[in-house]
């Protein structure tokens, strides 16, 4: 249970981060469209431990394997399974009686009995390998719909904010810097920030915006399935992640009601439109056609090499100073996780659109 997410477009991810392996089974997409191992490779890349000075050494190539749904270049219509195996693992690293603070040691033993204590086992950040994978396929069948374009980027790290524009901001840029913050003079501030932190044997974190751009009207469901709260689901489902904002997001509680609205105009195209976007996009839990902006709040890494009071499984107190290899700040590599979630939610909610509204998308 809890492993798998989306009606339609539908995902179940699979692994422990010092198992043999982990990775993902899609279901439900579309036939013959066209996908290869390459192109699913480019998110996973984003990814992967150990690309820069500023995320965990662990050396993994994350190289994707396709096991079944694609024949000759074409998803089939069947379920897609991919798998990336673990390569360098360091078990050893780990103490299997000792409770990390802040992580899921202690939970997970409260709920199984039983739990993989080599790294993070499912809790791990390696478990969102097979939703990068899936969010690959998603955003190929998003953009030959309608165009949808889906960037994240690292707003936010501690008290460093960049200042970037989400209506213009391109891929390119945030991948100009290995923080991921197109801000550039920012970004640099933001290196040699988690640089600091990192040599003190401590973490920190963030805040990373996405925009989903030229995403069609009509995605969504009221009551229990407005678009807004299967994003925020699905975003929230990440590791280390603690708060959820769209559009104005809590800064919109400051402002009345004259002042949030967004007044609606019809542009040159005949298109009704809104002068604002401080709805983020959406409004009455559907798609408006206006830019969907969101952003998403992320803890400091829990595994940090300080000294740090805890208690055995057995409940006796002592002190950990956790070994192994860990991100000073998860942000840089959370940005294609936020994409890929977005990009299933999108996916999954075009295609249930379809299935109830056949062709239709609002005017």
């Amino acid at each position: 249970m809890g492993n798998t997410f989306g009606h339609l477009f539908r995902i179940t991810t699979f692994g422990e981060s010092h198992g043999g392996g982990v990775g993902v089974v899609i279901d439900g997409c579309p036939p013959r469209l066209e996908i290869s191992a390459e192109e699913i490779q480019k998110e996973l890349d984003r990814r992967r431990p150990g690309q820069s000075k500023i995320t965990t050494p662990r050396k993994e190539a994350d190289t994707c394997e396709i096991l079944s749904g694609v024949f000759e270049g074409k998803t089939l219509g069947t379920p897609i399974a991919i798998l990336v195996r673990n390569e360098d693992t360091r078990s050893q690293d780990y103490e299997a009686q000792k409770y990390r603070p802040s992580h899921a040691d202690a939970t997970y033993d409260a709920k199984y009995g039983i739990r993989n204590w080599q790294g993070g086992g499912r809790s791990s950040a390696r478990e969102t390998i097979g939703r990068v994978a899936a969010g690959a396929i998603a955003k190929k069948i998003l953009k030959q719909f309608s165009g949808v374009d889906i960037v994240a980027y690292v707003k936010r790290v501690k008290d460093l904010e960049g200042i970037v524009d989400p209506n213009t901001v391109t891929l390119e840029q945030v991948e100009s810097n290995i923080v991921r913050c197109p801000d550039a003079d920012c970004a640099e501030q933001m290196i040699e920030l988690i640089e600091q932190v990192r040599n003190i044997g401590d973490s920190i974190g963030g805040v990373v915006e996405c925009v989903a751009r030229q995403v069609p009207k009509g995605l969504g469901s009221p009551v229990f399935d407005k678009l807004e709260a299967d994003l925020a689901k699905g975003v929230m489902s990440l590791p280390a992640t603690k708060g959820f904002e769209i559009g104005s997001g809590f800064a919109g509680t400051l402002l009345t009601g004259s002042e949030h609205n967004d007044e609606f105009y019809t542009d040159e195209r005949g298109e009704i439109r809104t002068q604002t976007n401080r709805s983020g996009g959406i409004q009455g839990g559907i798609s408006n056609g206006e830019n969907i902006i969101m952003r998403v709040a992320f803890k400091p890494t829990a595994t940090i090499r300080k000294e740090q009071r805890t208690v055995t499984q057995e409940g006796e107190e002592t002190i950990l100073a956790a070994k192994g290899r860990h991100d000073p700040c998860v942000l840089p590599r959370a940005v294609p996780m936020v994409e890929a979630m977005v990009a299933l939610v999108l996916c999954d909610h075009l295609l249930r659109h379809q299935g109830q509204c056949g062709t239709y998308l609002g005017t």
